[in-house]
Formats: structure tokens, sequence, C-alpha cells
């Protein structure tokens, strides 16, 4: 007589009831080995959403002019800025300058150890042009502007140990007022260990002579490619090969991208926890035969085919493997949503991922299964019986 898939699904999942912990260790490398599948396709999966969202709410647009990389360093004219702002697509222009001035947090400390920060002169539009924001008190107001009043990057605030503004820092022999501090600026990592003084300022307290070090310009996205190859001829007409101008956007996405390089080892790590996953299914599936051989020929004796001996244990092995892929994608999905909460990611798990650890799970189950269930299929009556 035939097996209805009912009762073949009944004999398979008898031998996972009957050795219950000998099937979960046994599944227990294939969970491992989905739940990595899932984790490593998961995790670079939010971290491309979390990074679109970032560009987007930071802008692909910006692109960041400076000097290139030589002794001594090229010195921008201090008409650039305007005529950069003159360029058509161009939306927003806004610069810094660096300055050789020391900040401290007060005169008590060393004149030389300015804690690695960089004191810069900058424009009022900049964080406009930068999409930042301050985190504490506020930038610095037109009247601020021409008056000793500073607003700290928010390493820089870390490293003067400034948590609120409303203290001062001097800067040469000059005290200034901390009037806001800022968030960190993904784009602009050089803002964040920056002290950042009025342009007019630098150049009443400072001798700054009004020449920008670094320039910012807002594009429309259309014409990113095309602004971006006339600006050093715009920025330094005498010396263009002078000029750098790169995308931050670029460098954010490769950043991210380097991370996720490890998801290929991981994905071996994976690959390697499926196949000792599959050892381990197929070892359980000998000695099940093994230990059921009287079972298989009482089986044989009451008329049952070859066939649904085969079909009865491949079953077993491919609902072992099933189980334990549900477990590893079910595992997977919750370390890789814990994971993105930490860090603030949207969850983004790739459908095929999921449906690629379940299918995996089963082709193990099955391929595990094959020698086991032919071996058992084999044994003849009276060969079962007699052991």
């Amino acid at each position: 007589m035939r097996l209805k898939p009912l009762d073949l699904l009944e004999l398979g999942l008898l031998g996972v009831r009957t050795r219950r912990l000998r099937a979960a260790l046994s599944a227990l490398g294939i969970a491992i080995g989905i739940a990595t599948m899932v984790v490593v396709t998961g995790i670079p999966a939010s971290s491309g959403a979390a990074l679109e969202r970032e560009l987007a709410a930071l802008g692909a647009d910006m692109l960041q002019i400076v000097p290139t990389q030589q002794d001594p360093p090229a010195v921008f004219p201090a008409a650039s800025v305007g005529m950069v702002r003159r360029i058509g697509p161009v939306t927003a222009v806004s610069a810094v300058a660096g300055t050789s001035a020391v900040v401290r947090r007060s005169d008590r400390v060393d004149a030389a150890d300015g804690s690695g920060l960089t004191v810069r002169a900058t424009q009022p539009d900049l964080l406009d042009v930068l999409n930042g924001r301050v985190r504490l008190g506020h930038w610095l107001t037109p009247a601020e502007q021409h008056f000793p009043a500073v607003v700290l990057g928010s390493v820089a605030a870390t490293r003067l140990g400034f948590d609120a503004p409303g203290q001062q820092v001097i800067i040469g022999k000059q005290w200034f007022t901390v009037v806001g501090i800022l968030d960190p600026i993904p784009l602009s990592p050089d803002i964040d260990r920056s002290v950042l003084i009025g342009w007019e300022t630098a150049r009443t307290v400072l001798g700054f002579a009004g020449n920008p070090t670094i320039i910012y310009v807002r594009v429309r996205e259309s014409a990113v490619e095309a602004v971006r190859e006339v600006l050093p001829a715009t920025v330094h007409p005498e010396q263009p090969s002078q000029v750098s101008v790169t995308r931050p956007s670029d460098a954010l996405a490769a950043k991210r991208a380097t991370e996720s390089t490890f998801s290929v080892l991981m994905l071996g790590l994976a690959a390697v926890a499926l196949l000792v996953g599959g050892v381990g299914v197929a070892n359980t599936m000998v000695i099940s035969v093994l230990e059921r051989r009287s079972e298989i020929g009482l089986r044989r004796a009451l008329g049952s085919s070859r066939g649904q001996i085969r079909a009865q244990f491949l079953t077993e092995a491919i609902v072992l493997s099933a189980l334990g892929g549900a477990a590893g994608t079910a595992f997977g999905l919750v370390l890789t949503a814990a994971y993105a909460a930490r860090q603030g990611w949207p969850l983004v798990v790739p459908l095929p991922a999921l449906l690629a650890g379940l299918a995996g799970s089963v082709v193990v189950g099955i391929v595990a299964g094959v020698y086991p269930s032919i071996h058992a299929s084999r044994l003849t009556p009276t060969e079962a019986l007699a052991s």
C-alpha cells in the first residue's frame, strides 16, 4: 500500500520525538550555520539602509575643496568663495580657514599644548551647508561673528573637558566664551576637532588674512560631476593643479563598504557550520538505522517496500535539518534585529537570504539522509530481525 504524505511525515518525526536530545544536538550545527548566514546578510543590508538614510539626510550633493598635499600648501585666493558661488548649479557655499593659533582650556596650561585641536575661522552659513546641528547652546550669531565667541566641535569639547556652553577658553592671549557645542558631522570630521570662531574675529584678533583653507559646496545632484570638473580652475585660476575636489559622501560609503568585507569571511564560517551540521545529521541517521534494525525488519516483514523505508529515513533527515534551519533563521533574525536596534539602523533582512537559508537546510538534510536511507532499505527482513 502507498504511504500518504501525512503518514510519511509522522514516520519522519518518530525518531525526532523519541530521541529529542540527540536530534537537538544534531540540528544545532545547521541552526548555527543558518543563523550566521542570516546575520551576515541582514547586518550589511541594515547598514546599507542606514547609510542611504544618512546620506539622504546629510546630502550626497556636497563637494569639498582643499589644497593638494604639497609643501608649502597652496593658498586659495580670498575671493575664491565668491567665485564658486557664481557657478550656476551651485546652491550654497561656505568655508573655513585654519589658523596657527593654539587653544587652551586656561592660561595655566602649557602655551604649546593645543590638545590636537585646530582653531578655524568660519563663515556664518557653515552649519547650513554642512547640515550640522548644535547639541548645546547656539551657533555664532551675526554679532558674535565680530566678538570673542567660539563654537566647539564634538571632539574638541570632549578634549577640552566642556559639557556645556558658558565657559571660556584662551586662544593666543585672548579669552573667548564658548557659546555652543556641535553634534558630530560625519561628512566633515575635521570640524569635530575644531574650535570655530567668526571670520571677522579671526581677522581682528588673530591677524587672519582671509584666505579659505577648505571650501564646502552644495550642488544640484544632476550637475555634481560637471561642477566638480570646473571647480579647480574657478577656485585657483593660476594654479588649478593645486586644488583637490573630493566628495565626502563617497568616502563615507567606502568606509561602510570596507566594514562589510568581513561578510565574506562570515559566509565562509556559515558554510563550514552547515557542513558540520550536515555531517552531524548524517551521523545521527546512520546510528538511527543501526539502532532501529529490528523496526526496519518488522516493517519489511509486514510488507513495507524498500522505497517506503528509504522515504521514511530520508524524511526524518529532512525534518531534522528543516527544524534546525527554522530555529537558525529565527535566531538569526533576533540577533540581526538586536544589533540593528543597538546601532539605530532600520531592520532589513533580504527575503532571498531567508529562503536560501531554509532551502539550504533542506538540501543538507537530503544529502545527509541519502546514504542512511539507502542503507536501511537494503536490509532484508531476516537480516534486520536477526540483529
